[in-house]
């Protein structure tokens, strides 16, 4: 009986060994063992390989809002907006010569008064100073002669015109009345002009038959624009007038408007036009405002071979003043976009532009394609889509630490 289990014994043993020492023995050997081995087997599963890591993303940059706000990264919400390109000039305040007169007599005489000082205001109109002039007293009493005599030979020329009418007196009296009658009507518009010519104006004209003839020699200048007295040229008691004498007595200028003198380049000649906005800072005191393009002198200048381009700024409290220096921009040109990124946003990554977006983990560099582009940032044709987040202040850093981990790599 022993015997005969003998041989049972040594198959289990080996089927032992075998499954213990040789765990992927064959099938074929394993169908071969007793039920034993099979159990011994399946008792001892062969051991599942370890699961490897999951890679790191590419392009991801891992870090938590602490980390975040630590490094002064600041992001905004992509979003459409408009390219605006803008040309910047240097410029200088001047004052508009629309709104510029020279106050100057048109006769020969001398200073009697001067009513206004540098600085004054005036208005249209106003007597700024008297004048004495023999030229003048001459005209107004010529004026005044023609005058009388127009008025008596109209009163003749009445007469015989009512007298032809009945058949009393002839036609050639009539007829000679008449040319009389408007050869000194002729001679009395003659008057009556050079007066205006000298500067009277039609009511001061009209009001001299009632004028004292100790004021005959008297003028008054006006001036012909309000504003602002800038300069002052003569003293009372000067001389003026003709014959080489001084012609100017005062310069006004009206200051509501001014105007910005603008050197451009040849180069960037086709880029500006009349109408274009002009935005104007002072260099000094960071002040702004705007303006319009309202005129572009088409030559160049010669020493400079640049052309002068003239913006009008509206200046009602004086805040610009002549002669200050100001940094102007022309826009030109404003175009719609999409999506829109700022500058500081976009990195370069293998030759091509990304821009960092705001994920869970991180920051996620996404490749974009980018189309126009102005002064501040540039549009984004794919690859981003509106309200997206995207690192728009120091993002150099994220490219900063997307390169240290790629070399570490």
């Amino acid at each position: 009986m022993f015997r005969r289990l003998i041989p049972v014994l040594l198959a289990v043993a080996s089927g032992f060994l075998i499954a213990t020492c040789w765990p992927g023995a064959p099938s074929a050997v394993r169908s071969m063992l007793p039920s034993a081995w099979s159990g011994a087997t399946a008792a001892r599963p062969a051991p599942q390989p370890a699961a490897a890591p999951e890679p790191e993303k590419p392009g991801l940059v891992r870090l938590t809002d602490a980390q975040v706000a630590k490094a002064g990264i600041r992001t905004e919400a992509a979003a459409g907006g408009r390219l605006s390109r803008h040309l910047h000039l240097p410029g200088t305040i001047v004052p508009s010569a629309n709104l510029t007169a020279r106050i100057a007599v048109k006769t020969t005489g001398t200073v009697v008064e001067l009513r206004k000082g540098l600085g004054d205001r005036v208005v249209k109109g106003e007597v700024v100073a008297l004048l004495d002039s023999r030229e003048i007293a001459e005209t107004k009493g010529e004026y005044l002669a023609a005058r009388v005599s127009a008025d008596l030979q109209r009163s003749l020329f009445e007469r015989d015109k009512a007298l032809w009418d009945k058949r009393i007196s002839s036609e050639q009296q009539y007829l000679r009345s008449q040319a009389s009658y408007q050869d000194l009507k002729v001679k009395e518009d003659a008057a009556r002009r050079k007066l205006t010519f000298l500067g009277l104006s039609p009511a001061e004209i009209d009001a001299l038959p009632n004028q004292p003839e100790a004021q005959f020699e008297r003028q008054e200048i006006r001036s012909p624009i309000a504003g602002k007295i800038v300069e002052r040229r003569v003293d009372p008691g000067a001389a003026v007038g003709r014959d080489n004498l001084e012609t100017e007595l005062y310069s006004v200028v009206d200051l509501s408007k001014v105007w910005v003198d603008l050197a451009v380049s040849p180069g960037d000649m086709p880029l500006v036009r009349e109408g274009q906005a002009v935005t104007v800072r002072a260099e000094a005191t960071g002040e702004a405002a705007s303006g319009r393009i309202v005129f572009i002198v088409p030559v160049l200048d010669q020493n400079t071979r640049a052309a002068r381009v003239v913006a009008e700024l509206a200046n009602p409290d004086e805040t610009w003043r002549p002669g200050s220096f100001v940094a102007a921009e022309i826009l030109v040109s404003d175009k719609p976009a999409r999506v829109m990124v700022p500058a500081g946003a976009i990195q370069t990554l293998d030759g091509k532009p990304n821009v960092f977006v705001r994920v869970a983990d991180g920051f996620e560099a996404r490749p974009v394609t980018l189309g126009r582009s102005d002064d501040d940032g540039a549009e984004v044709t794919v690859g981003l889509e509106p309200g997206e987040a995207v690192a728009v202040v120091n993002s150099f850093t994220l490219k900063a630490e997307l390169g240290k981990a790629a070399a570490e790599d």
